[in-house]
């Protein structure tokens, strides 16, 4: 008869394996059709410009948007993210991406958001394309943009190369960050 610590131990273990699975599978293993990513992330600028008045200029100057519409994560003492996006350039889908991240410490349940990366300059743009598995925070900094409700983006104001949102279907998600992400180029079915 195993005790309730040897039990915690076999379930930690259980919740580590399957983190560590999710982590280390090959990254065109869940990648979905290339035809709903761009479906998806279209659906996602358009809640974005919505929501961020301001923001349908400033992609239009940018030199580039990667758009994950839905990044899931969840967790259990070890937690995980994990979603599938597009980089566009001048509105046309160039590559897709997608995110993995893991987190230790307590954490319990799960949530869905969905995270805009705009690369305001052509030089964070080919940084940005020039690695293969970009980690946020070592190969680059992306700079999360919080605006109040009600408020207008100037993008004239923005000096960091790189910018970020991150929102859930209830508007702009302040205090995140995005450090520890890597992001990686995927070939979708």
């Amino acid at each position: 008869m195993r005790t309730i610590s040897q039990r915690m131990a076999i379930a930690f273990a259980l919740v580590w394996l399957t983190g560590l699975a999710v982590i280390a599978a090959p990254r065109d293993a869940k990648a979905g059709s290339g035809a709903a990513i761009d479906a998806a992330v279209d659906d996602t600028l358009g809640e974005f410009y919505w929501k961020v008045r301001g923001g349908k200029e400033m992609v239009a100057r940018a030199a580039g948007v990667l758009v994950f519409p839905k990044i899931y994560k969840a967790g259990v003492w070890i937690g995980g993210e994990y979603g599938e996006g597009a980089l566009r350039r001048r509105g046309r889908t160039v590559d897709y991406y997608n995110t993995i991240s893991a987190s230790f410490g307590f954490q319990l349940g799960a949530q869905a958001r969905s995270v805009v990366i705009v690369f305001m300059t052509q030089d964070a743009l080919n940084s940005f394309q020039n690695v293969d598995g970009w980690k946020v925070g070592v190969d680059g900094s992306v700079a999360i943009i919080d605006v109040g409700a009600g408020a207008s983006l100037d993008s004239n104001q923005i000096a960091a190369p790189i910018v970020g949102y991150v929102f859930d279907g209830k508007g702009l998600m302040y205090n995140l960050t995005l450090e520890g992400t890597k992001i990686s180029r995927i070939t979708p079915r």
